[in-house]
């Protein structure tokens, strides 16, 4: 299942994968973003960096609000990984995850 990782991301984009969820719901399903400036003036407010069961990096992000964001408003967050691959993965992981809470 999905966790969180401290493995480095580098080399991870976008392969139009998202989830919909609140940041609260995230902290609940995975735990504190490794990342969070939530004051709307970067092109990110929060970051997880996570791991597949397989152990495949990938992180989830929210990705260009420009405005800070409620942690219990739902919104579409990016997932980033090495491939559409495991990004596909995470997102079933992340889901399943989320289901739970």
């Amino acid at each position: 299942m999905a966790k969180l990782s401290n493995q480095s991301i580098s080399g991870t984009s976008f392969h139009n994968s998202t989830i919909k969820a609140s940041v609260n719901e995230l902290i609940a399903a995975i735990g504190e973003p490794q990342y969070q400036s939530n004051d709307g003036q970067d092109k990110v407010n929060f970051e997880w960096d996570c791991e597949t069961e397989d152990g495949d990096v990938f992180t989830i992000y929210d990705w260009k609000e420009y405005r800070s964001i409620s942690k219990d408003e739902q919104i579409e967050w990016h997932i980033g990984g090495n491939s559409g691959f495991v990004t596909s993965t995470a997102v079933e992981e992340v889901e399943l995850l989320l289901n739970n809470y």
